[in-house]
């Protein structure tokens, strides 16, 4: 008996066993159902701050409201924004206010590219980027982060940093509470989170992301060392800004446009007739063509209830998530524009109910600007006379204490504008100093005089004042008055535009700016 050999016995096993699979369709169906079959396991990136945060660079050029034709020095400024849906990046406004450039970087490799601004708004201290080429890939690997409102008293937030060499900080902060308070803007109030929780300071530190449970909680506003607590910008205002670029016609937070006084005092109380009532305001200004001055709403009137939700003597009013919080907040936080709102008054002792929608007053349309960005300020120059329009940051440029050190006359007006608004002024027009001249001779010692008239016209913005500068009288002279001393000046007409001509030799550069 012929015994075969063992190697030869394994050939031919083997070589058996590839025909059967190379000819037998049945094998090979069932071996592509078990690869089908097969799971594939996809590996989640979470959001971290190397992943989901960008470096904004910017280049700032602030206006000079001293020397309006004039513009500071460029400046750069870096700080941290927020990838989100949609390719774009969170960042808040003060980061690139009058910025002339922006680009994005990643924190991991350094790479950049050129960023637009397409959603501002300073009020609410936000800014959205997105890369000028639409076809970069730079930010294709992050990951976005999403938006979280579920924030209350007592919650653990972390606030993310990443450091130049790209390592990333976390720092835990606890929610003190939810209250209404100031922004980036004066005068601006929304919604804030203040926390408690030691930051140190690193690198890219201008804005900072904060989040819940690798979800976007807010922003950084301020923090204080001394105290160690910070102000966030809440998510709730953050989807409000959102919320409103998503259509292309962006119409910013409502405001009512009034000032209140609390009503703890009793004799005031007695004085409005609500004595026998619970809580309320004191309306004690209202705004010129705002929400409330065009709803009905009086100086003098008490407001008990906004929207259903009753007023309590201090402006506040229970909100379900929150608890006591400033009623504002139903207007500008909860509500927008053109929404309507209701509020029940106390007026002379009677109820009245109203009904209105809710306006926004661009800054524009007040009669002193209440800030002012990426455009320089109004002026006229002639003859060595420089005119301007004033505006809260032509008044800052006397520093943090401005309120007494800043010229009286100009400070009293725009605390009170409404004598001037009766006059039908739309901006304050001012004389702001005088450049030695042979037409101003005399006149070296003048500066922050509201005017009142030239050549007979009214001047109610800075364009009457380029238009009545045609007029000059029969004797070839300007008459420009003021509302105080000197009360009265003339400028010759004709040697006022030959010295126009002469001006770049000051360094004046730019004679007007009427936009």
């Amino acid at each position: 008996m012929h015994i075969m050999h063992q190697s030869s016995l394994r050939f031919l096993l083997t070589t058996a066993l590839l025909f059967a699979t190379h000819f037998s369709p049945s094998l090979q169906a069932q071996d592509a159902k078990k690869t089908a079959q097969k799971p594939t396991i996809e590996v989640e990136i979470v959001p971290s701050p190397a992943s989901s945060l960008v470096r904004i660079n910017a280049t700032l050029q602030r206006y000079n409201f001293i020397r309006p034709w004039e513009k500071g020095a460029p400046t750069p400024r870096r700080g941290l924004g927020a990838f989100i849906t949609g390719k774009r990046v969170l960042t808040t406004a003060e980061l690139v206010e009058n910025s002339t450039y922006i680009e994005l970087e990643l924190t991991g490799t350094g790479e950049k590219t050129p960023a637009k601004i397409i959603g501002l708004d300073y009020e609410a201290n936000l800014a959205l980027l997105e890369p000028i080429d639409a076809k970069s890939t730079i930010l294709d690997k992050l990951v976005p982060l999403k938006l979280d409102d579920s924030v209350s008293a007592g919650d653990t937030l972390e606030i993310w940093q990443v450091e130049d060499n790209g390592n990333s900080v976390t720092t835990d902060v606890k929610v003190l509470r939810v209250a209404v308070g100031n922004y980036f803007i004066p005068g601006s109030r929304l919604l804030t989170y203040p926390v408690k929780g030691s930051l140190q300071y690193h690198a890219n530190s201008f804005t900072l992301p904060v989040v819940k449970n690798g979800n976007l909680a807010g922003l950084l506003l301020s923090y204080s060392s001394k105290e160690q607590t910070s102000s966030l910008l809440p998510s709730p205002i953050i989807k409000h800004f959102l919320d409103d670029l998503k259509d292309g016609d962006y119409k910013g937070f409502p405001n009512m446009g009034l000032g209140y006084a609390q009503t703890l005092d009793e004799q005031l109380r007695k004085f409005t007739h609500i004595s026998d009532k619970k809580g309320g305001v004191f309306v004690r200004r209202i705004v010129a063509d705002s929400s409330a001055g065009k709803g009905g709403v009086k100086e003098g009137d008490v407001i008990l209830n906004l929207n259903g939700h009753d007023i309590d003597s201090r402006g506040n009013y229970s909100n379900d998530k929150y608890g006591k919080i400033n009623f504002s907040h139903l207007v500008r936080g909860a509500s927008n524009v053109g929404d309507k709102v209701k509020l029940h008054i106390i007026r002379d002792g009677k109820p009245i109910d109203l009904e209105f929608p809710l306006l926004r007053k661009e800054p524009g349309d007040y009669l002193v600007d209440p800030y002012m960005f990426d455009r320089g300020p109004r002026f006229m120059i002639l003859g060595g006379l420089i005119f301007q329009e004033l505006t809260l940051p032509y008044l800052k440029f006397w520093g943090d204490k401005w309120p007494t050190r800043g010229p009286l006359n100009l400070v009293h007006a725009q605390a009170n504008p409404e004598p001037y608004e009766k006059e039908g002024r739309k901006k304050i027009v001012f004389l702001s100093q005088v450049v030695k001249t042979p037409a101003t001779i005399g006149y070296q010692g003048l500066g922050s005089i509201i005017l009142t008239k030239v050549n007979g016209q009214a001047i109610n913005a800075i364009g009457d004042l380029a238009e009545a500068f045609k007029k000059p009288n029969a004797q070839g002279l300007h008459k420009i008055e003021f509302a105080d001393h000197p009360k009265v000046i003339y400028l010759d007409a004709r040697m006022a535009l030959a010295i126009n001509q002469q001006l770049s030799k000051y360094g004046i550069g730019q004679l007007q700016n009427l936009k």
